[in-house]
C-alpha cells in the first residue's frame, strides 16, 4: 500500500503519524518511509535513534526513494506542510489513501477544512481525517471536533490519537512510541495500530 500524510498546518502530528503508520505496516511487510517534507522531521527522527536500534524501517528522502524501493511492500510518504493545489493533486493520485491528521482546536480545523475543500474541488474522496493530540477527559474538544466534522460529512477514522508525553519522548529518542519508558506508551502505540487496522480493513 501507499499511504500519504498531509496537512495545511504544522503541529498536528503529521510526521508522528507517518512514523507510526510506517511502523504498523512494517509488521505486515517491508516498509519504506519517504520523507518529502523540507523540514526533514522524519529523517532527523530516524537519525536520533540510529545509535540504539531506532526505527524498524528505513527513512529516505524523495530523491533516494527509487534506489531503496526494491522489495518494498508498503510505502508511507510524509509530505511538506501547506501543499499547493497542483501538489495536492499529485499527492492524491500517487497514493492509496491520504491521511489528514488534525488536532481538535479551531485553527487546525479551519486549515483542515481548506484542505478538504481543495480535495473536493479535485473530485477525490480518497482521504480520511485522523484526530490527533486529543486532550484527556473531562475536556471535550475531541468529541466536539468529531461531531462537527461528522455533521459536515467529512470521512473520519473511528479511532483517535490521544495527547501523550510518550510521543515527545519517542521523537527525542528517535524511536517508536512503544519503545520509550512511559506508562502510556503502550496505549499510544495501540491507538496507531488501531488506525492501521482501519486502513487495511
Amino acid at each position: 500500500m501507499i499511504i500519504t500524510t498531509a496537512s495545511f498546518k504544522g503541529g498536528v502530528a503529521k510526521t508522528t503519524t507517518a512514523i507510526h503508520l510506517a511502523a504498523f505496516f512494517q509488521t505486515r511487510g517491508k516498509t519504506l518511509l519517504i520523507d518529502g517534507d523540507p523540514n526533514r522531521s522524519a529523517t532527523r527522527w530516524a537519525e536520533r535513534g540510529s545509535q540504539q536500534g531506532g526505527l524498524s524501517f528505513k527513512v529516505v528522502g524523495v530523491n533516494q526513494a527509487a534506489r531503496y524501493s526494491t522489495g518494498i511492500e508498503h510505502f508511507v510518504i510524509d509530505t511538506e506542510a501547506r501543499a499547493e493545489e497542483e501538489d495536492l493533486k499529485e499527492i492524491v493520485d500517487g497514493c492509496d489513501l491520504l491521511v489528514l491528521p488534525t488536532t481538535p482546536d479551531t485553527l487546525s480545523i479551519d486549515a483542515l477544512i481548506q484542505t478538504v475543500e481543495l480535495l473536493q474541488a479535485l473530485g477525490t474522496d480518497n482521504y480520511r481525517i485522523l484526530l490527533t493530540r486529543v486532550p484527556p477527559n473531562p475536556r471535550k474538544e475531541g468529541e466536539e471536533a468529531r461531531e462537527f466534522l461528522t455533521d459536515a460529512g467529512f470521512p473520519l477514522f473511528k479511532g483517535k490519537i490521544r495527547e501523550a508525553v510518550a510521543f515527545q519522548k519517542a521523537a527525542n529518542e528517535g524511536v517508536m512510541v512503544k519503545d520509550v519508558s512511559d506508562r502510556r506508551a503502550g496505549l499510544a502505540w495501540q491507538e496507531y495500530c488501531a488506525i492501521g487496522q482501519e486502513i487495511v480493513g
